[in-house]
């Protein structure tokens, strides 16, 4: 295709990537992923020729259109780019890339901003989830700027508190889809869950390692990710997400006793290469998996008392606070965090 799209480039959380909307790219699927592929560079280690970052984190692309659900602003639809490989995937959401869409969604005039901040009601696609993101909004328009960080991004920005409706089971049919706490596969002690991001949560321990290594340490042990992966792919199974070879859920949690202060630390595998930090659901459903009775997490994790309980979440780059409120028989009932997000580039990216 050689004219150019519509596109805005921006940092949302941990992730970067293009934000589009629908209505401006072709409806016919496998046209559009060859459009994006090819604006991304993929595939190619390098995605020399495209506007990938060369990692997962920044070869992702979010889909907004105006909502015609009730109570809902704008629906968003999430694709991973596979960077080495012709693959664009709609298998998973992504809470950080999440985070940019309401801002892009008040700039594109699609919602009108309403006083000093605007709230943003987004129907993700991907899992029929509903997120509310706050956005500051002075004199009407999107700031950037502010005082709030988080791990993983350097200097500050606005914040955007992100809120979860109705995160359990979203993909996987049940927070448990096994109905279990606690599994065996290959020998190995796992919980299968799904608060927003289907993940399979496994003592570090019992995969050789402490789970306090670096991403690339961890990357280049070979043998320790595949017994990894060999136990993803029988958990795909059980997770109601049927033959996952060539999906990029469910993720892969090693957890650790916590030792910055936080409530379990993590090594996150996506699943394939190593996390530089965490994604925003799978924070969550990590955090979750410490309220299970029974879990390598809930073992190895410290936890507050209260129904409503700040979870920090511990990864290579720093720590992601979650928020997960339970009710009465200590199920999670809503679940959020803070993101940030900043525009990085917007015009016409070509493909």
């Amino acid at each position: 295709m050689s004219e150019g799209i519509r596109c805005m480039w921006m940092r949302a959380g941990t992730s970067k990537g293009g934000f589009f909307l629908a209505e401006d790219l072709p409806e016919d699927i496998p046209t559009r992923d060859a459009f994006l592929l090819r604006a991304m560079g993929s595939p190619d280690p390098r995605q020399i020729d495209g506007m990938g970052g060369a990692d997962p984190l920044t070869s992702k692309v979010a889909l907004v259109s105006k909502s015609e659900r009730e109570g809902v602003d704008v629906d968003y639809l999430f694709l991973q780019l596979f960077v080495d490989q012709p693959i664009v995937t709609d298998s998973q959401n992504c809470g950080n890339m999440l985070a940019g869409v309401g801002p892009f969604a008040i700039e594109r005039g699609l919602i009108v901003a309403t006083r000093e901040e605007t709230r943003v009601a987004i129907f993700m696609e991907n899992s029929g989830q509903v997120a509310v993101a706050t956005v500051r909004t002075p004199d009407g328009t999107v700031t950037y700027a502010g005082d709030a960080e988080i791990s993983g991004v350097p200097g500050t920005a606005a914040p955007i508190p992100l809120a979860f409706r109705d995160t359990a089971g979203a993909t996987c049919g049940a927070l448990l889809p096994t109905g279990n706490g606690v599994d065996e596969i290959n020998g190995v002690a796992v919980t299968m869950i799904d608060n927003g991001m289907p993940c399979v949560v496994i003592a570090a321990s019992d995969m050789g390692i402490t789970g306090y290594e670096d991403r690339d340490t961890l990357d280049a042990d070979g043998a320790m990710k595949a017994r990894i992966e060999a136990i993803r792919l029988k958990a795909g199974l059980r997770m109601n997400l049927g033959d996952i070879a060539e999906k990029s859920v469910p993720k892969m949690m090693l957890v650790s006793p916590p030792r910055e202060g936080g409530a379990i630390a993590v090594r996150s595998l996506i699943p394939h290469r190593v996390h530089a930090s965490i994604g925003v659901l799978g924070a969550v459903t990590v955090a979750t998996a410490c309220l299970i009775e029974g879990s390598p997490a809930a073992a190895l994790a410290r936890v507050p008392e209260g129904r409503t309980k700040s979870l920090g979440v511990e990864h290579p780059t720093g720590t992601t606070e979650c928020v997960v409120t339970v009710d009465e028989h200590g199920q999670p009932t809503e679940a959020g965090m803070l993101r940030t997000a900043r525009k990085l580039m917007d015009g016409t990216v070509f493909g």
